[in-house]
């Protein structure tokens, strides 16, 4: 490890949050004014510890006989070996020494859109966000039309959509160094729009070819597309971690279904959403073939012989308790 040294203060994550150069050793740290890396941490000691060269001349750090300690690998040393990935916890302070000849990763390649920045996605975000309320309000209103309820689902949504892409702006900001909020409008629409496409189609399928999984099951494909939104949230936040954020937005979706699953149960005693499809359109979408009335009668005789069955063993069953 070369001349000049740069003392590294780290965040949790292991992100540099400052780096101080020093021209040579001894390097004495603590919160007093008279080291050389003042440490403004209330848990270190005014003079806390000392990084100084042993024999071979490599770097080890000290303890001045503090009362917290020098702490790595979560145990209290009283001397550190400095190899330039060494952290060592100081207080509540994360640091590491590295010399002006350590090696750095190759750069990374620059995947970010520059260009996709600012008012056209915010626009086109608030522009899905509004036309996709519009729709469902349009799809669900049973009464005569009136201006003034269409203004307010268009208002409480883009207000709802202005504080969703806030928050996620706010952690961009916080951990990504800019809030692109744009980015974050247009996700949110975009997320929208698919979820009301979903609900369309799949409604439409169920009822035209009597798929009914789609229905009975489609709070999952909700939570999916949930989920993939969360993860191009946090991909636009942290777009170098692809692997482990959609790992993480898989266990959220395991976590959401299996959950859904275990209330259905709970409550009804089954783990579809709905005992039967009941979603009912005009008759031209309908194209699964038409059933005879004998399947009909056939299939409701079967259901009739199963209850009875069922209930005669209920009522043998109470029979045997009377006689005991």
């Amino acid at each position: 490890m070369k001349p000049p040294y740069f003392i590294e203060t780290l965040a949790r994550n292991g992100e540099v949050l400052h780096r101080q150069r020093v021209a040579a050793l001894p390097l004495r740290l603590g919160r007093g004014y008279d080291n050389d890396v003042i440490l403004d941490d209330a848990h270190t000691a005014a003079r806390h510890a000392i990084i100084e060269a042993d024999g071979e001349g490599m770097p080890v750090l000290r303890d001045l006989g503090s009362q917290n300690g020098c702490i790595h690998r979560g145990k209290r040393l009283g001397s550190i070996a400095l190899d330039g990935d060494t952290v060592v916890r100081l207080g509540h302070s994360n640091l590491r020494l590295r010399g002006a000849d350590h090696p750095v990763p190759a750069e990374l390649t620059d995947t970010t859109m520059h260009g996709w920045e600012g008012g056209t996605p915010a626009l086109l975000g608030l522009g899905l966000i509004g036309a996709t309320a519009l729709l469902t309000n349009w799809l669900n209103d049973t009464q005569p039309f009136q201006a003034v309820a269409y203004l307010l689902v268009l208002s409480y949504a883009l207000a709802g959509g202005l504080v969703w892409s806030g928050v996620w702006a706010f952690g961009n900001r916080l951990f990504g160094r800019h809030a692109r909020l744009g980015r974050h409008l247009f996700i949110l629409g975009c997320g929208l729009a698919a979820l009301e496409a979903w609900k369309l189609s799949s409604s439409v399928l169920a009822y035209s070819y009597s798929m009914e999984a789609l229905t009975r099951y489609g709070r999952h494909a909700i939570i999916a597309i949930v989920c993939c939104m969360v993860f191009f949230h946090l991909r636009t936040i942290k777009p170098h971690h692809p692997r482990r954020l959609a790992a993480a937005c898989m266990v959220l979706l395991l976590i959401g279904s299996s959950l859904g699953l275990m209330s259905n149960l709970q409550l009804s005693g089954r783990v579809a959403d709905e005992p039967y499809m009941a979603v009912l359109l005009p008759p031209a979408f309908r194209l699964s073939p038409d059933h005879t009335p004998e399947e009909f009668f056939g299939r409701a005789a079967k259901l009739k012989s199963g209850v009875d069955a069922e209930r005669a063993r209920a009522a043998a069953g109470e029979t045997d308790d009377d006689t005991e």
